[in-house]
């Protein structure tokens, strides 16, 4: 399924200089390929081509960046399973996870070839007093320029696709820094792309080792930077990133209420959707589970036994539900967590054990709040549960985060929802449904550490370009 070994992309073109980037198998640990390796060199090449090529690249026509989407969409879907069975071995995530995530990549794509040419500006009156008569506005978008991406390793293809897609929808060149761990997925999507006619210098993608990177950040060439990954690193490269636009998605650790009415069967079973698909890494896992407390020992019961009944395994067994984490490194931070807390008090229900980079689905109450499982985002297959008296409670404790990506609330209460869409400190309130909940072209970010900016095709769109108004007077 994987190739010997894979190019990086500078201008459009494939370029393999070395292979020293071993990209593993993270269900063996096996080197399943390997990746040409950026150096400072090749990624201030690749900043200067995209400089060079923004003014052809912002020239495209719509109908040009439609064609160049809809071709993307067309080779996606021709590759479909290929690239589910890439996902699975580079990322050790389950083969229906898998596919989910190249049908949201096709979804991703086809959005922004549909946006190409739609709102891209307004005429506006501007005769609103005597001093103004006679004059005439209208604003248009027009492209903010050369673009640095940098997307994190738990959705290698549509977390890129967010990114990528929307530049080639206004007409942004970009250099693309895919994570290390899961390069393959980005570098497919580069073998697409340069079946294109796109301007050369148009994309470049470019695996590299973090401490490498500075470029990506710090060079004024570049007009934006978007990066999806952990705060500390976020915010780090905001400070960084010099007078450039920076747009952040940062995790979270997500909450979902289920209050006294919930249809507990329902909440249950996408409850236990929400925390454990591709085995918890995900920014709006659930992660913290607030029942009332009339139905808490009910819903704990069936939750343990839903969750108990979960498939652990190689990703590529079309029955796995939980695959391994990103590596062994990351397994061994969970366990500690779970121990840490249970040596606070903490009871374990179901799980909580390690086999390699395999981390069982957990479940766990009586957390301590100030503990990592519920004060930080755990990134992997657990979750803990706790009770309230009161809906209003409930949303307090929600709020009690640094966090606020999304939220879910399981209620038939109108009025309640309403309250919770108000008072919820984030950035999206999911009602009948977990905060896991995402489709592709809604307006999708956090708050607080979070982050900063908003990603769904249209959104990026906006963040991509700039405002620029003409003013025409009448003599």
């Amino acid at each position: 399924m994987l190739k010997e070994s894979y190019p990086y992309y500078i201008a459009n073109e494939p370029l393999a200089p070395n292979r020293d980037l071993e990209v593993t198998d993270k269900y063996t640990g096996e080197v399943a390929t390997r990746v040409a390796l950026a150096d400072a060199a090749a990624i201030n090449q690749a900043i200067g081509r995209a400089a060079e090529a923004a003014e052809a690249t912002a020239a495209l026509s719509s109908d040009r960046r439609e064609a160049v989407l809809n071709h993307c969409v067309r080779r996606f879907q021709e590759r479909a399973e290929e690239l589910a069975r890439i996902l699975a071995i580079e990322a050790g995530k389950p083969i229906r996870d898998s596919r989910g995530e190249v049908s949201r990549l096709i979804d991703t794509f086809r959005i922004a070839a549909k946006e190409t040419a739609r709102d891209t500006g307004r005429v506006m009156s501007l005769d609103i007093s005597p001093r103004t008569r006679g004059y005439r506005g209208m604003w248009k978008r027009f492209p903010i320029g050369p673009c640095s991406f940098i997307s994190p390793f738990n959705f290698p293809l549509n977390l890129v696709a967010h990114k990528v897609a929307p530049a080639l929808a206004v007409g942004c060149p970009f250099v693309l820094k895919p994570a290390s761990l899961t390069p393959i997925g980005a570098l497919v999507i580069g073998e697409v792309l340069a079946e294109t006619d796109l301007p050369k210098g148009a994309f470049s993608i470019l695996p590299c080792r973090r401490e490498g990177a500075d470029l990506f950040t710090t060079d004024e060439r570049l007009k934006l930077l978007s990066f999806t990954g952990s705060p500390e690193v976020g915010w780090d490269l905001k400070a960084r990133a010099g007078r450039k636009k920076v747009v952040l998605e940062l995790g979270g650790n997500a909450a979902c209420v289920v209050d006294e009415d919930a249809d507990l069967d329902d909440a249950v079973a996408r409850i236990v959707f929400g925390a454990f698909y591709q085995s918890g890494q995900s920014c709006i896992s659930v992660q913290r589970i607030l029942a009332h407390e009339t139905i808490y020992e009910t819903l704990r019961e069936k939750l343990v036994a839903k969750t108990r009944a979960l498939v652990m395994g190689d990703p590529k067994e079309e029955t796995t539900f939980i695959g391994p984490v990103i590596s062994e490194k990351e397994a061994e931070r969970i366990e500690e967590w779970i121990r840490s807390a249970v040596a606070r008090g903490a009871r374990v229900l179901c799980g909580g054990g390690r086999r390699g980079a395999m981390i069982e689905a957990t479940l766990l109450e009586n957390v301590p709040k100030d503990e990592k499982l519920s004060a930080r985002e755990v990134f992997g297959p657990v979750a803990i549960l706790s009770t309230f008296r009161s809906f209003d409670e409930a949303l307090d404790e929600a709020n009690d985060s640094a966090y606020g990506l999304q939220a879910g609330i399981f209620t038939r209460d109108l009025y309640k929802a309403l309250r919770a869409w108000e008072k919820l400190e984030v950035g999206g309130v999911v009602i009948g449904d977990v905060p896991s909940w995402r489709v592709d072209h809604m307006p999708y970010g956090g708050v607080k550490e979070s982050g900063i900016g908003r990603e769904g095709v249209r959104f990026a769109m906006e963040d991509l370009t700039e405002i620029r108004m003409l003013v025409i007077r009448e003599p």
